[in-house]
């Protein structure tokens, strides 16, 4: 007779999840700072997909049976259900594998070599293997893209085209340089691999101009039903896509009332691009090329950290470490990596400067760098790494919501503005900008992918035509209210058409963080304490935003 074996904790099977999926995706193995990994490739077609959405199911047969030795154990396997569960609602939609210009397989393959370690010829060794193996991951790539046609999910027109041209840029520049910082006595190794990878991005951008260019979808927009399920999977939470759209109508408003106020301070009598433009044309706040950019970064950063450290949050030694770097692509945009699970890698935060681009203006991008590094994404993100005694390792490694994440950074922004971090006109201007930008984002992608009218408001204001929401209204909207470059604005539109639910996850998550603060508040009284509440809060790691608003309100 087998004796029945006794149920798992949720620590032992979240611990377990994380050695079997890293074998199943080791380009996350790599992000995630696991060793053993970085000579081999993630699975990328249809089987890969199906063996990784398997695994979420196991898991999720076993949770349902685990036990919890406590409430922070406890809240583990509710946040673990809610993602694995999410995960595959994802998968049904047809939403965790598709093409778009800004995270999709396409990117995985490429993206893993950017945090990959470079300073032994076996660390070389392995890259060199990842990048022979670069061809098979497109062609499984390919094989998925081909599934999902077959199936009557063809990946939208504009996202085609625009990763083919990313392909072309890929193949022209990335791996080859890549190859030629490596060692002399590898050269011809990592040179043969190089070209390999290389023509296979070549390769993958030219079946996607001729074979998925011509099925693909026209409509951009996905509707309300996948929309609802992309939303509830960044957030973490359900929120009333209606209500939501109509507070960030609302939202952008106010914060443009804001921005015109701060104008004053800068040019009396002047209007907010008045003020931009004497910002603009200030020396003092411009940076000349990109090795004077990655300095201000780092002198920033750190004077940041030393300033934030014992005094407003508590930063354990391993995390006063934060490395700014210029990133090796060229398609625009700031981003944070994760530091390794033994911090000989450090959090990093990246800047990928668009072709062309010399001039930088520090009154835009202070903001910035506390959004990405301290209080924002590194604090955040170190500090659940570090968090050992409190975090199982899924939580530290493989865990993370968009809306808990991205919404703690803008949360952080508004944060440094509370402590007189951004007095200065111009940086509160910037801040204030940033926040705009983030608003006009939920109405944006709302707005087009659940077939939205264009609010009255904006019809009378801008001068739109009325009706409902299309590409090159909303393109029209980001120029009217947001102080970008026209290429910035029309990737982040292609962003928003093929990625839906993520971007406004930021201004969304700031929202459920400042209700959960303000909560907090109210039920302790004389007796909050701002620090504390910040530790509490990071120490249950990343989690969705109705578990966290629960976990916090039981504090």
């Amino acid at each position: 007779m087998t004796t029945p074996q006794p149920p798992r904790t949720v620590d032992e099977i979240a611990d377990a999840y994380v050695d079997e999926y890293a074998a199943l995706d080791p380009y996350t193995a790599t992000y995630a700072g696991l060793s053993g990994y970085d000579a081999l490739s993630t699975d990328l077609s249809p089987d890969g997909f199906a063996e990784r959405r398997a695994l979420a199911e196991r898991t999720l047969a076993a949770l349902a049976t685990a036990t919890a030795a406590d409430e922070r154990e406890r809240v583990a396997g509710e946040a673990m259900r809610e993602r694995l569960s999410l995960d595959i609602e994802m998968d049904d939609a047809g939403l965790n594998r598709n093409l778009n210009v800004i995270e999709s397989p396409f990117h995985w393959a490429r993206e893993t070599f950017d945090l990959m370690p470079t300073d032994t010829e076996e660390q070389w060794a392995n890259i060199a293997a990842r990048m022979r193996a670069v061809p098979t991951a497109l062609e499984q790539y390919r094989q998925t893209m081909d599934a999902d046609i077959a199936a009557g999910r063809p990946s939208p027109r504009r996202q085609v085209l625009a990763v083919a041209e990313q392909a072309g840029r890929v193949a022209n520049t990335f791996f080859g340089e890549l190859a030629a910082a490596g060692p002399e006595s590898m050269r011809a190794e990592l040179d043969a691999a190089a070209a390999a990878a290389s023509e296979a991005y070549r390769a993958f951008g030219g079946y996607l101009t001729e074979t998925a260019a011509p099925t693909a979808r026209e409509q951009d927009a996905v509707g309300r039903d996948a929309y609802a399920i992309a939303s509830r999977y960044f957030l973490g939470a359900a929120v009333d896509l209606d209500e939501t759209y109509e507070w960030g109508v609302a939202e952008l408003a106010r914060i443009e009332t804001q921005l015109a106020e701060v104008a004053q301070d800068i040019v009396p009598g002047g209007t907010v691009d008045d003020a931009v433009a004497a910002l603009d044309a200030d020396p003092a706040r411009t940076i000349v090329g990109t090795a004077g950019l990655q300095s201000w970064m780092q002198k920033l950063s750190d004077r940041t950290i030393e300033a934030m450290a014992g005094v407003h949050f508590d930063i354990p030694d391993p995390i006063r470490r934060l490395e700014c770097r210029i990133a090796p692509t060229k398609e625009g945009g700031i981003y944070y990596t994760s530091p390794s699970d033994d911090f000989t890698r450090p959090g990093r935060m990246w800047w990928s400067v668009p072709e062309g681009v010399e001039e930088f203006s520090t009154w835009r991008e202070t903001t910035t760098v506390f959004h990405e590094g301290v209080p924002g994404h590194h604090l955040q993100v170190a500090q659940v790494i570090y968090r050992r005694e409190v975090l199982n390792r899924w939580q530290r490694l493989l865990c993370w919501v968009s809306g808990h994440g991205e919404g703690w950074a803008l949360y952080a922004e508004r944060l440094m503005a509370d402590l007189g971090f951004l007095d200065d006109p111009g940086d509160r201007l910037g801040m204030l900008d940033s926040q705009s930008f983030r608003a006009a984002r939920v109405v944006v992608d709302i707005g087009i992918h659940l077939g939205k009218e264009i609010p009255a408001s904006l019809v009378a204001a801008d001068g739109f035509p009325a009706g409902v929401w299309t590409p090159e209204a909303a393109y029209t909207f980001l120029r009217a209210h947001c102080r970008m470059p026209d290429e910035f604005l029309r990737f982040e539109l292609d962003r928003y058409l093929g990625w839906p639910g993520q971007a406004p996850s930021y201004k969304i998550g700031e929202r459920i963080w400042l209700a959960a603060r303000d909560d907090a508040r109210r039920r302790q009284g004389d007796a909050f304490d701002l620090r504390e509440f910040h530790r509490a809060a990071l120490d249950l790691g990343s989690i969705g935003l109705d578990p966290l608003r629960e976990a916090l309100a039981r504090l």
